[in-house]
């Protein structure tokens, strides 16, 4: 098998062909327990770092915006009243199941006018050159297969002047934080994904994958790679998530 064939799945290498149905799997294990689970594993300030992803996408009235990975709809949430309904946001996530649990709950918000739904490979999305003003992907990056394929069809459905906003799990760069956070993740993570949704190994599957996604500086090399003409990036708790921008002129 060579290494064309192989990608990683948390810290196991796997066919490339058999990550998405792995990650599917993941995401189906988890998505009723979703929401709950990610207040508890951030104690909440999950809410402090998309609000930050969202204040820094600069959306006005009328855009056009893609939550991509966007999963139980809390982003789409935020950004639906923000454009109008001249707007739209379009959830997408390549999950059914996700993608059913977002619909719904936008719902029972009453949010539906400027909203549409798309299950989506992140790879080869499936919207026109040129289309949104913003993209957004919250924590689904380090799931993609092949990430660079992934940003280059997020760069092509952008328009020129529009932003691409990435925010993941990243590398701490305070050095005392690295032990307590690898602490906390390889034993605190997969003990409440037991207690909470009867799902030890989904969670050990995210503490792992975080580690094999790219640092803040080899994602904006990335990004740049994909023909994004300008890409910056701030840490945000220690470096334990990094908001990623990406503008294409």
């Amino acid at each position: 098998m060579s290494d064309e064939e192989q990608t990683h799945f948390g810290f196991q290498k796997i066919l490339s062909k058999e990550k998405t149905h792995k990650v599917a799997e993941v995401f189906s294990s988890v998505a009723e327990k979703y929401d709950l689970m990610n207040d508890l594993m951030s104690l909440g300030v999950h809410r402090f770092w998309k609000r930050h992803a969202i204040n820094s996408c600069g959306l006005r009235l009328g855009q056009k915006v893609l939550d991509l990975a966007g999963g139980s709809g809390d982003l789409t949430a935020r950004i639906s009243p923000i454009i109008g309904e001249q707007g739209l946001v379009i959830l997408a996530d390549i999950n059914a199941d996700m993608l059913r649990m977002g619909r719904q709950r936008l719902l029972d918000k009453g949010l539906y006018q400027n909203i549409s739904y798309v299950r989506a490979n992140a790879e080869s999305l499936p919207f026109p050159d040129n289309y949104f003003d913003r993209i957004i992907i919250s924590f689904g990056l380090r799931n993609v297969t092949d990430k660079q394929k992934a940003l280059h069809s997020m760069y092509q459905i952008l328009k020129p002047g529009g932003r691409l906003i990435i925010l993941e799990f990243s590398k701490p760069i305070i050095s005392f934080l690295e032990p307590l956070y690898d602490a906390y993740s390889f034993k605190i993570l997969p003990w409440l994904g037991e207690f909470i949704a009867n799902d030890a190994a989904s969670y050990q599957y995210l503490a792992e994958s975080i580690r094999m996604h790219p640092d803040q500086e080899s994602l904006k090399e990335m990004i740049l790679k994909a023909e994004f003409d300008q890409c910056d990036y701030q840490n945000l708790s220690g470096g334990i998530v990094a908001l990623h921008q990406g503008i294409k002129f």
